[in-house]
Order: structure tokens, then sequence, then C-alpha cells
């Protein structure tokens, strides 16, 4: 059971040091890639960029505990971006309390779903 919920634990014991450079560059890799990427989605979804590298953040580390797959790419989508801009743009006003609270809601009921 432990290891259906955390399949972490069954590859943790037989990491390496070879592994861990190789997880180090793909880490290098993907945050080059990661920042300007969180940060423009943050731009289209009319959110303050800084949201974008926070909501981006979470996401990866919570894969790497709970996922499964070790070739997956988790990251922010420009079609995610768009829904959420034209989802709330007869809502609130880009920039406002209101539709940054609306868009934390979606990304809520979206992770939940």
């Amino acid at each position: 059971m432990f290891l259906s919920l955390f399949p972490m634990a069954s590859w943790l014991k037989s990491y390496n040091r070879i592994q861990f450079g190789q997880d180090a560059t793909a880490a290098l890799i993907v945050t080059m890639l990661l920042i300007p990427q969180s940060l423009a989605y943050a731009l289209v979804a009319g959110v303050p960029p800084e949201v974008g590298l926070y909501s981006s953040i979470l996401p990866l580390i919570v894969y790497a505990i709970f996922g499964t797959s070790s070739s997956l790419s988790v990251g922010p989508v420009a079609v995610a971006s768009l829904m959420t801009a034209s989802s709330l743009a007869n809502i609130a006003e880009q920039g406002s309390a209101s539709y940054l609270t609306g868009a934390i809601t979606l990304a809520f009921y979206l992770a939940c779903y």
C-alpha cells in the first residue's frame, strides 16, 4: 500500500551518484525552460508573473513524490492559461484581487478533478 501511494520509495533505495548527476543536469535544463515559460503563461492567464513561478514549482514537487513515470513532463501549458483568461474575462478585471482569487479557485477545482 505504501509503495503504491509513494512510488518514490521503491527506487530511492537504489539511487546513486551517477543518477544524481543526471537528475541535477535535467533539473538545471527544466529550470532554464520553466522560468520564462511560467512567467509568460502567467501573463497570458492574466495573473502576476510571480504567480506563474509559484504555481509551476508545486506540481513538480508533488509529481516527484507521487508520480510513477520518469519521463513525464510536468509544467504550465498555454491552453490552461488561455482557458483561465477566457473563463475569468467576464467575472473580474485582469490584475484585480478578485481575478486572482478566481484564478486560484479555478486551479484548485481543476486539481481536485
